[in-house]
């Protein structure tokens, strides 16, 4: 069965900028469709069509990095029409395409900071979601950090006039860290490899204060023998405690690499977050 579902992946990769329906895959295969859309993402934790659709969009990016014309990399990516990138949800590439060629060179991001009982804390977003969470020793260090991350975006401090809604955001997470709230469920803006942001919505799938290992994950999004690479889209996660990457350990109990730090990933775990 193994050998099927990687011959439909495969498949996938390798026709990303075709029109590809669930009949025709389980045609290659001899399976019902129903079956193919079971099994499939059991093993891979997405339905085939969202599978094609991170291929494609990783085409897409590859075309706009080396493309002149936003329209000529669109088409070239199999999409029909440029409704076909705007116009649809769950898209992953946050920015619009032609931003996303420019680095974000056009978008807006605003940027507030909160102070937790793990440190200084900042929170970014676009238009779409929260595209960054992340702890740092000063607003100076982390607003370079976010300048880097998005290098010819427009990044502004945020206001409650003009940015209510992340204020709010922020203010929610900051609570929750104190114990003072819920975790908030918030629009996120996620940006990384088809891989990565399978490994960050498999994380958002923990319930609070579960920590698994890095091999739980490699075996949840069905790739068993990833779990190096799973460490990887962990250490390359933006959005730190609302995508919960410090609840992953290795397999030996210990606490693994951690982007902010071991001592704050122990003292999150120790306050069960």
């Amino acid at each position: 069965m193994s050998d099927k579902l990687v011959t439909i992946a495969e498949y996938l990769q390798q026709h990303a900028e075709d029109s590809v329906n669930l009949t025709q895959l389980a045609d290659l295969v001899g399976w019902s469709a129903g079956y193919l859309q079971k099994q499939f993402k059991q093993r891979f934790g997405v339905s085939p069509k969202e599978y094609h659709d991170m291929q494609r969009l990783q085409q897409l990016k590859q075309h706009l990095q080396t493309s002149d014309n936003t329209l000529d990399a669109i088409y070239a990516a199999g999409y029909g029409s440029p409704s076909r990138v705007y116009g649809e949800p769950g898209r992953q590439l946050g920015m619009s395409p032609s931003s996303y060629s420019q680095h974000g060179k056009g978008e807006s991001i605003s940027y507030a900071f909160g102070n937790t009982p793990f440190g200084l804390l900042a929170m970014a977003a676009t238009d779409k979601g929260v595209c960054f969470v992340q702890f740092g020793d000063t607003e100076k260090q982390l607003i370079e950090a976010l300048k880097q991350e998005f290098q010819q975006a427009q990044i502004e401090p945020s206001n409650q006039h003009d940015s209510p809604a992340l204020q709010s955001w922020i203010s929610t997470l900051c609570d929750y860290l104190s114990h003072h709230g819920p975790k908030p469920d918030l629009p996120l803006d996620m940006r990384g490899t088809a891989f990565q942001i399978q490994v960050w919505k498999y994380l958002l799938s923990i319930k609070n204060s579960n920590s698994i290992t890095y091999a739980d994950v490699a075996k949840g999004i069905g790739k068993p023998k990833a779990h190096r690479a799973v460490a990887n889209a962990c250490g390359k996660n933006n959005i730190s405690v609302l995508i919960p990457c410090h609840q992953v350990l290795r397999s030996d109990g210990s606490l693994g690499g951690y982007r902010w730090g071991t001592e704050r990933k122990q003292a999150l775990l120790d306050s069960h977050l």
